[in-house]
């Protein structure tokens, strides 16, 4: 590894998201050679390549992340939206695929969208929908709320179905979040009576990450992509979850 490769891994896990023209800027060479310089980091996984731009492997930028396999977040994001009903209210948690789901559904007037994500209610500011924005200490890393306040408004409130992300599940820790506090809302979540659906796609399945999600009380339904592998698959089905397959619109 040469000292720009250092100083581009240094540059990404610093602001998490940063473009290639700026990479190119900083560091004195061609975009071209910035472009070589991310699909070779990322190969080896240090950072994550996106449409123009590079992030961070760890980064909570809910709109960086939404780059990252767009197409396949859209996909799972769709039939996610294809299972809420008429007059239905549902909870939209944070991260990427969370957020594209909710502008799919933004248009449909005869629903309550509830979310801890001020990015998902941003991106609601225009919709037909009724949003409840849940209260809580603000993260800004996530721009999502958290702690006691959040899991009191949590008790106060219900829904009909919750879609939740997720950042690893494996068969011997079952899912696991990176985060604690956006991990204790989750679990605070899984207690409400409704159905539960994880949105993820398969490259989450065999990490193992801190927190555990929800070690008690399973998801109803997991909605992930094709990729999902076969022993990955029969574990699942034996833990008498629902799972959807969306094919990878990418690949």
């Amino acid at each position: 590894m040469n000292p720009r490769h250092q100083q581009i891994i240094q540059v990404v896990n610093l602001r998490g998201n940063i473009s290639v023209s700026e990479l190119s800027q900083l560091t004195g060479v061609s975009e071209v050679t910035i472009r070589q310089d991310l699909n070779l980091l990322e190969k080896e996984s240090y950072l994550r390549r996106t449409h123009g731009s590079a992030v961070a492997l760890d980064s909570d930028d809910v709109g960086a992340r939404m780059q990252t396999r767009y197409q396949l977040k859209q996909v799972i994001a769709a039939c996610a939206a294809s299972s809420v009903n008429e007059g239905e209210s549902v909870f939209i948690e944070g991260g990427s695929t969370c957020a594209l789901l909710a502008r799919a559904l933004a248009d449909r007037s005869g629903l309550t969208i509830i979310t801890v994500s001020h990015y998902i209610a941003h991106l609601l500011k225009d919709s037909a929908c009724e949003v409840i924005v849940l209260g809580g200490l603000y993260q800004k890393e996530s721009a999502s709320v958290v702690g006691p306040l959040t899991r009191f408004s949590l008790q106060h409130i219900h829904f009909h179905k919750a879609f939740i992300g997720i950042d690893g599940w494996h068969e011997q820790t079952g899912f696991t979040g990176r985060n604690m506090l956006r991990s204790d809302v989750i679990n605070a979540v899984m207690e409400k009576e409704g159905e539960k659906i994880a949105l993820t796609d398969s490259s989450k399945f065999g990490q193992v990450h801190p927190y555990p999600l929800s070690p008690e009380i399973p998801f109803s339904r997991i909605i992930t992509d094709d990729a999902l592998a076969p022993e990955y698959q029969r574990i699942i089905s034996k833990q008498g979850i629902a799972l959807s397959r969306v094919s990878d619109a990418e690949g």
